[in-house]
């Protein structure tokens, strides 16, 4: 048998390793259990990022702050990580910072579009639009 591995070849896959491999089990646009599933990832992982952040930030102040600064001191830092924790947690839970929506965007499959003309019966024009530019009098 020839084990030589030869460049451009397919794997015995029949499939090259460059190829995206799509999952197979894409949920429906309906499904409202996966919508469910991935508003709570989402929203989870902005709390962890917020999170993340956070502890960055006060890591960053206590490197910055001076020796006799009362940043410098490391009492209660466990009382400090677990308000950060509950801080990231709420902040995520108003989706503050986006990110939670810009996951479900990715995830969640995107609406159909209407099929005809949207009709729009309000009427709604600005001045600089409705304006007719006169030519210039020489």
């Amino acid at each position: 048998m020839d084990n030589r591995i030869v460049p451009g070849a397919l794997p015995a896959t029949g499939r090259n390793d460059n190829d995206a491999v799509l999952p197979q089990n894409v949920a429906p646009a309906g499904d409202e259990a996966y919508r469910k599933k991935a508003e709570q990832a989402a929203v989870k992982f902005e709390s962890f990022f917020i999170g993340h952040m956070l502890k960055q930030m006060r890591s960053s102040t206590k490197e910055l702050a001076s020796d006799d600064s009362i940043y410098k001191d490391s009492i209660n830092s466990d009382m400090l990580d677990m308000a950060d924790g509950l801080v990231a947690d709420q902040l995520a839970g108003q989706r503050a910072f986006g990110v939670a929506d810009a996951i479900l965007r990715q995830l969640m499959p995107a609406p159909a579009a209407p099929r005809g003309p949207v009709l729009n019966n309000t009427s709604q024009t600005t001045p600089l639009v409705d304006a007719k530019i006169k030519p210039s009098q020489a």
